[in-house]
């Protein structure tokens, strides 16, 4: 079989393409939480604490300097405030995540627990039970 003929069956099987849009989605998803962490929960919060945008927080390990040509060696930080924001951030992405899954599991344990109506009885019984009812006058 072929490179190009196992592709193809590779993408006919639909497994591919439902990867594909849930990549898409999902990129679009973390954009949707990247704003709500920036745009809605972190400015309220560095406003309680005196109003500090955490994406701006770091330490400075080395000043900014200019070396002897005149170029500037910028400085050198850790920037852990923006560590706190794409941490705040992944939280609620998996927490988004945990509730659909969540969802998800409770509507398959639901198909699952309505049981199935039992069969008709066959003409065979019908017929006993009639017997059965006769012999009991």
């Amino acid at each position: 079989m072929g490179l190009i003929s196992e592709f193809k069956d590779f993408i006919n099987k639909g497994n591919a393409i439902d990867l594909a849009v849930g990549v898409v989605i999902g990129a679009a998803f973390g954009k949707i939480v990247n704003s709500i962490v920036n745009d809605l929960i972190m400015p309220p919060i560095g406003l309680a604490i005196g109003g500090v945008n955490f994406s701006e927080l770091k330490m400075t390990l080395k000043d900014a300097a200019v070396d002897a040509a005149g170029a500037v060696i910028p400085a050198v930080t850790l920037n852990y405030g923006n560590f706190i924001q794409i941490l705040i951030e992944f939280l609620i992405i998996a927490f988004a995540i945990f509730m659909v899954v969540k969802g998800i599991n409770k509507m398959k344990k639901a198909e699952e627990a309505a049981p199935a109506a039992p069969p008709a009885p066959t003409k065979e019984e019908k017929l006993l039970s009639e017997i059965r009812d006769l012999l009991k006058k």
